[in-house]
C-alpha cells in the first residue's frame, strides 16, 4: 500500500486508462492544422479520426473476451506494447500511409489493454472498494482526455506529429514494464460453457443495459461537449481562449467528481440507481444550458455536463463489476467499453444531424430529451408505486 493509501498494483492500471485516452485525444486534437503531416483535406481528416473509435467498436468485446480466456494481465501488457510499435511506425516512416497504418494500430492496440485495465481494477479490489477504485481510474482518464490537446499541442509545435508519436511510444512501453513489475497475474477462471444465446441473454440483462446505457449516454454528451460548446462560442463571438476554457472546464468538473461519486458509493451515502439517475438529469440540465447564449451559458453548460458525467461513469461501471461473475469480467468491461464508444460516436452524429435541420441549439434540445427520459421515466414510476 502506498502512502496515498491506494495499492502499488493499481498505479499503472490508471496510467493505462491515461494513456488511451491521451493516445485518443491528444493526436485527434491536432491533425486538422499541419497538412504537411498527411491531414491535406477534411475527408482525410475524418477518416483518420474515424480509424482509432472505429477500432474499438470492433475489436473491444473480443480482446475483453480473450481477457477472460487467458487472464487480463498478458493481454494489457500485449496491448501496451502493440500500442507503443504502432506508434514507432509513424515515427520511423513519417509518411501519410504510415500514418494510417500506425493510428489504426494505435485503436487496435487500446481496445486490447483498455477492458483488460477495467477488468483488471474490478478483480483485485473487493466488492466494497469498487465505486473508488472505479473513480479513481475514470478520475486518470479525464486528466488524459483533458491534456492530451494542450499537452499534445505542445508536442506538435515543438517537433510535429511525429514528436508527439515518439511520446506515445515511450509512454506504451513505459507503463507496460510498470505494469509487468507491479500487476500480479490474475488467472483465468473457470467458467460454463456460454451460447450466443447466453451471451444475448446477459447483455440484455437489465443488471448489465441500464448502466451501460447510461455510460453511452454520459459518453455522448461529454463527446457533444467538447466537439460543439466550442462551435456554440465562436457564433456568440467568443474567442478560443475562452471556449477552450469551458472545455478545460468540463474535463476538470468530470475529473474531480468521479472519485467523490466512487466514495460516496462505497460508503453508502450514493446509491447507484439514484447516483446515475441524477447524473442523467444533471447532464441533461447542462446540454439545456447550452442553449444559452454567451459565455454564461457555455460555463453553466461546462459545469453541469462535467458533473453529470463524472458521476454516471464510476456508478455505471461499478455497477456492472458488482454484478458480473469474475470470469466474465473482461468480457462485461469490453461491451460495455462498446457502449460507450458508440456513444462517443452516436451522441456527436445525433446533434450534428438535428443542427443541419434546425440548428445547433435543437441538437443540444434533442439529447437533451433523451437524457433526461431516465429520470422522468424514474419518477412517473414511482408516483403510480405511490398512488
Amino acid at each position: 500500500m502506498t502512502q496515498t493509501g491506494v495499492p502499488h498494483q493499481m498505479w499503472p492500471l490508471y496510467a493505462a486508462g491515461f494513456t488511451t485516452a491521451f493516445g485518443a485525444h491528444g493526436i485527434a486534437a491536432n491533425l486538422g492544422g499541419f497538412s504537411d503531416d498527411a491531414v491535406t483535406s477534411l475527408l482525410v481528416l475524418g477518416g483518420l479520426l474515424a480509424l482509432y473509435d472505429g477500432a474499438e467498436v470492433l475489436l473491444k468485446p473480443l480482446f475483453g473476451t480473450l481477457a477472460d480466456r487467458i487472464g487480463a494481465r498478458p493481454v494489457l501488457l500485449g496491448g501496451l506494447i502493440a500500442f507503443a510499435l504502432a506508434s514507432l511506425v509513424y515515427v520511423v516512416a513519417d509518411s501519410p500511409g504510415w500514418l494510417w497504418t500506425a493510428r489504426l494500430g494505435q485503436g487496435a492496440a487500446a481496445s486490447a489493454f483498455s477492458p483488460s485495465a477495467s477488468a483488471l481494477v474490478a478483480r483485485l479490489n473487493p466488492a466494497a472498494k469498487l465505486g473508488r477504485v472505479f473513480g479513481s481510474y475514470g478520475f486518470y482518464k479525464s486528466i488524459g482526455y483533458t491534456l492530451g490537446p494542450l499537452l499534445g499541442g505542445v508536442l506538435v509545435w515543438a517537433g510535429g506529429l511525429r514528436l508527439l508519436f515518439a511520446v506515445l511510444a515511450f509512454l506504451g512501453v513505459a507503463v507496460a514494464v510498470w505494469a509487468a513489475l507491479a500487476v500480479p497475474a490474475v488467472p483465468p477462471l473457470p467458467k460454463a460453457r456460454q451460447t450466443v444465446l447466453d451471451l444475448a441473454r446477459r447483455l440484455a440483462d437489465p443488471a448489465f443495459l441500464l448502466p451501460t446505457a447510461a455510460l453511452a449516454g454520459a459518453t455522448a454528451a461529454l463527446s457533444v461537449g467538447v466537439g460543439f460548446l466550442p462551435v456554440s462560442g465562436s457564433v456568440a463571438g467568443l474567442g478560443t481562449v475562452a471556449t477552450g476554457a469551458a472545455v478545460s472546464v468540463l474535463a476538470a468538473c468530470a475529473a474531480v467528481v468521479q472519485p467523490r461519486a466512487g466514495s460516496a458509493l462505497d460508503a453508502g451515502r450514493l446509491s447507484v440507481r439514484g447516483g446515475i439517475l441524477w447524473g442523467l438529469a444533471i447532464t441533461a440540465a447542462g446540454l439545456g444550458c447550452a442553449v444559452l447564449p454567451g459565455v454564461a451559458g457555455m460555463l453553466a453548460a461546462a459545469v453541469l455536463i462535467g458533473v453529470g458525467t463524472g458521476l454516471i461513469t464510476p456508478l455505471g461501471f461499478a455497477a456492472l463489476a458488482a454484478r458480473t461473475p469474475a470470469e466474465r469480467m473482461g468480457q462485461t468491461m469490453g461491451a460495455a467499453e462498446l457502449g460507450r464508444e458508440l456513444g462517443d460516436a452516436g451522441g456527436p452524429l445525433l446533434v450534428a444531424g438535428v443542427a443541419t435541420m434546425v440548428g445547433l441549439s435543437g441538437g443540444y434540445a434533442v439529447l437533451a430529451v433523451l437524457l433526461a427520459a431516465g429520470p422522468v421515466v424514474a419518477v412517473m414510476r414511482g408516483l403510480r408505486a405511490r398512488a
